[in-house]
């Protein structure tokens, strides 16, 4: 049987609530960790976190494990979890319905796979350096893919919470990006996160913390602290999880 550690967090960061959820799921050698940001910009954005979140439990809790094809279960359970969160808002004018942004990742016989919607990421760390990230369904990662702008303008961009897809709204499936199969090595560090938590961390300071020999738990909850105090005076919910695998 393959070690891993895992660790969650969740900061309410200098808002009045948080709209963030957070799980590690575990079974049979299968993990899943998810984190959901609920889109403050909208009404209810901590009742659609909370009915994805609980959409997500259910499926991993219906499916057999280990499972045979990681990818269709995470493309299906973010197509439910959408549908789940449509149907919250179904009695609701269009730009009052609860919203909210996902990333998932699934870990399970030495391989990774993971989804997302919105801006919420997941990072494939390795020795101290970013070895893969999801890209955010936003406007400024359109404008960096063609060439508008540059990785450091970001986040100084006007438009950098902009997120062009996520879950609830409109009823038809929003775009959703999934991964091959990534195989992993001893000391991977698996990472999902909302934006309040990657948007105030510099990617070198992030990988070397979480791949680190330090407690993985003790390593997040300093990050999630730095987050905060480097998105002061406006932080935003802060929320992540970690998984590292020893093999």
């Amino acid at each position: 049987m393959s070690k891993t550690d895992s660790a969650q967090i969740s900061l309410i960061g200098q808002r009045q609530d948080n709209q963030d959820r957070v799980d590690v799921l575990t079974g049979s050698g299968t993990t899943l960790l998810a984190v959901v940001d609920g889109m403050g910009g909208h009404a209810e954005g901590a009742r659609a976190a909370e009915v994805t979140l609980q959409s997500l439990n259910a499926q991993f809790a219906e499916t057999d494990l280990p499972m045979l094809d990681p990818q269709g279960f995470l493309t299906l359970a973010l197509a439910k979890a959408h549908d789940d969160v449509v149907h919250l808002g179904s009695q609701k004018a269009m730009d009052h319905r609860p919203r909210a942004t996902c990333a998932v990742c699934l870990v399970q016989d030495g391989m990774a796979f993971w989804a997302h919607v919105g801006d919420s990421r997941v990072y494939l760390l390795r020795n101290a350096s970013v070895q893969d990230r999801t890209r955010d369904h936003s406007h400024v990662e359109l404008l960096l893919r063609e060439g508008l702008i540059s990785e450091e303008e970001i986040k100084d961009h006007p438009m950098r919470n902009f997120v062009e897809c996520c879950l609830g709204g409109d009823a038809a499936l929003p775009d959703m990006s999934v991964s091959t199969r990534k195989q992993l090595q001893p000391g991977d560090t698996l990472l999902v996160c909302s934006d309040g938590f990657w948007s105030g961390l510099e990617d070198p300071i992030l990988a070397a913390q979480l791949t680190s020999e330090n407690p993985l738990e003790e390593s997040l909850a300093e990050l999630a602290e730095a987050a905060v105090k480097a998105n002061a005076p406006y932080s935003d919910n802060t929320t992540a999880a970690a998984l590292r695998w020893q093999g």
